[in-house]
Order: structure tokens, then sequence, then C-alpha cells
């Protein structure tokens, strides 16, 4: 809308305004033409978010098998090798078991929670450690960072679907991340939740029924 009404005062008033005039139209229509790209390309993620969160949510008929949860890792640490080496981020692992669940599934579950901790850094070096401990019947994996804190009162909030802490501006992304984690771990009869302090980052877990 307000490059239509710019091109038609442009047309219709640019030579009767003066050089100032034209100088200010020619600005305006330059700087809209940045808004309507970048408007683009966060409505490009959004639709790529909201088709991942879909086909997630989706009931898919192929059966579910062990997934090696090492090579997943390795597969999603490869997907973040970019965002690993321009936040110089240090990540380490313990050995991890074979768990039911879709093997894409959790490269992406991997992966978002990663890429997440990454972006959600604090100005240390990125710190993070994943680990897998067996509690009776299930797999309890944990991402964990030193990265900024999660307020308690907002614990339950990350997870839900366009809920953002931070404006885009700060942190670029969607708010869809840690919901299709969350979809991705109750698939598969799993739970999510996180623990954060002040000073000390924030670990998130997520378990997955070893039967």
């Amino acid at each position: 809308m307000v490059s239509v009404y710019t091109d038609m005062l442009k047309r219709n008033f640019g030579q009767k305004l003066g050089p100032d005039a034209d100088l200010y139209i020619y600005i305006g229509y330059v700087v809209e033409i940045g808004y309507v790209v970048e408007g683009a390309q966060r409505m490009e993620h959004l639709i790529k978010d909201l088709l991942a969160y879909t086909q997630v949510a989706s009931v898919s008929d192929d059966p579910i098998t062990l997934a090696d949860a090492n090579e997943c890792l390795q597969s999603a640490l490869s997907s973040l090798r970019r965002a690993i080496q321009e936040s110089k981020a240090v990540i380490t692992h313990d050995s991890l078991p074979a768990v039911r669940m879709h093997r894409v599934h959790l490269e992406q579950l991997f992966q978002n929670l990663i890429g997440n901790s990454i972006k959600y850094r604090s100005k240390k070096e990125p710190q993070i450690n994943i680990r897998a401990e067996r509690r009776d019947a299930e797999w309890m994996f944990s991402v964990q960072d030193n990265g900024i804190a999660i307020d308690t009162q907002y614990w339950e909030q990350i997870f839900g679907i366009f809920k953002r802490l931070h404006s885009a501006a700060e942190y670029p992304g969607t708010g869809i991340g840690l919901a299709i984690s969350q979809k991705i771990v109750q698939r598969s009869g799993g739970r999510t939740w996180v623990e954060s302090e002040a000073g000390q980052g924030a670990t998130l877990f997520f378990t997955v029924p070893e039967r």
C-alpha cells in the first residue's frame, strides 16, 4: 500500500515539488522496498516452520524403529556447522542410546534445541552439553547451555507456538522451534520441560519411552 502511494506521489508530483522532495520520495521508496523484502523473508520462514509443525503433527503410518541418537546428533551438528563456527560454540556429549523415534524427527529435535542454545547465548562463548540418562522405562535427554537464563514464569510459555520472550530484532526467528520440538517428543510418548537459573544458562529436557 505504501509502495503504491509512493509511486503515485512520484508520478504526479515528483517534478513539481523540487529536488529535495524528489530525494525524499526516492529514499522513502528504497526504504519501503527494504521493508517489503524483509517482510517477505519473514513470511517465507514462517511458512516453512508452519509446514514443519504440521508435518510433525500429522499421523504417519511409517513404523517407528530404533534411531541411533549419536548419528542423529552428528547430522544435526553438520546442519548447524555455520552457526557453530560463527558463535565459536563448544559442543560436547556423552555416548547416547538408540531410541524409538523417527530418525528425521530426532535429528530435527537436536537441531532445534542446540540451535536454540546457540541463538540465545550470553556474552560468553556457547558451551553446550548433550546427555542421556536411563530412568525406569524411559530415556531422559538433556541439552545444557551457558546462555541467557529463562525466568521461571516463562518455563511453560516457551513451548507454545508463536510464543516469544524477545523481539525479532533481538533474536530472529518465528517462535515455532520449541513448539515443533515438543510436538516431536509428544508423538513419541515423551514430555519436555526446562530448568534454568539466573547466570547459569538453561537446560532443556525431553524423554523418550523405552518401548
